[in-house]
């Protein structure tokens, strides 16, 4: 009875494991594709503080693969000292995960003061293939598929409309439907009418909460994790000395 017991454990104490690599790989994606989009915004950004949630999360989920590992190998084999050792390395997970979250969920709440250089980035657009500043908004305003910091008004207060005699924004403010669109402002509606500050803000609050969602799931696994652990301790205590006893 206490040998299919033990059984039982091991089985589902595998399977938690295994869920531990899969959320592993989940954190791992999150942490890259905020690396990804950073590099691809890096030049709307004032300071590079968003990158510290990077940092945790990426080596979270190094931590989470590695006990994942571990985890489905000690199911297989007898080791109180390595399960003392899994133990340890559930609280480490804990932590870094936990400081992850946490400053994910810091810069959720202040986006809008770190992609301060959005409006300075924007205001020195000149049209020039060949200025950096210019593709980049340009490439902006096509994938994030808006106009503008704001929207298409704020173009009215840049020098780039006086070289344009007052009536014409950048052609990657036309929405893609209007095939014959020439940026005129005669013609708001084939504008993009939302600006990419909030475009911006919603593509980066999407993977910081993918983030933190992502820690909660593993730390609910955790949690289970240390329990089934100490469970499987006790077992092996209680054969120890049964056989003490024999």
């Amino acid at each position: 009875m206490c040998d299919w017991r033990g059984n039982r454990l091991k089985t589902i104490f595998q399977l938690m494991c295994q869920l531990l690599w899969v959320v592993g790989m989940i954190m791992a994606m999150g942490g890259v594709s905020l690396l990804m989009k950073y590099r691809h915004y890096s030049l709307f950004f004032s300071q590079t503080y968003i990158l510290l949630p990077v940092v945790f999360t990426i080596c979270s989920a190094a931590f989470l693969l590695f006990a994942g590992f571990l985890g489905t190998w000690l199911s297989l084999r007898d080791s109180r000292c390595l399960l003392g050792l899994f133990v340890y390395l559930l609280v480490v997970i804990f932590c870094v995960g936990s400081t992850a979250s946490a400053l994910a969920y810091v810069h959720s709440r202040k986006l809008d003061s770190d992609t301060a250089s959005l409006s300075e980035v924007f205001q020195k657009y000149t049209g020039s293939s060949q200025d950096r500043n210019s593709r980049i908004v340009d490439v902006t305003q096509e994938e994030l598929h808006c106009c503008g910091v704001r929207n298409y008004t704020d173009w009215l207060d840049s020098s780039w409309l006086n070289k344009t005699g007052g009536d014409v924004v950048p052609r990657s403010c036309c929405n893609t439907t209007f095939l014959l669109c020439k940026g005129s402002l005669y013609q708001p509606w084939q504008l993009y009418h939302q600006g990419c500050q909030v475009k911006l803000e919603m593509a980066f609050q999407f993977i910081l909460q993918f983030i933190m969602w992502t820690s909660l799931l593993g730390f609910l696994t955790e949690v289970v994790l240390l329990y089934m652990t100490t469970q499987m301790m006790m077992e092996e205590r209680f054969k120890y000395q049964a056989l003490s006893n024999t």
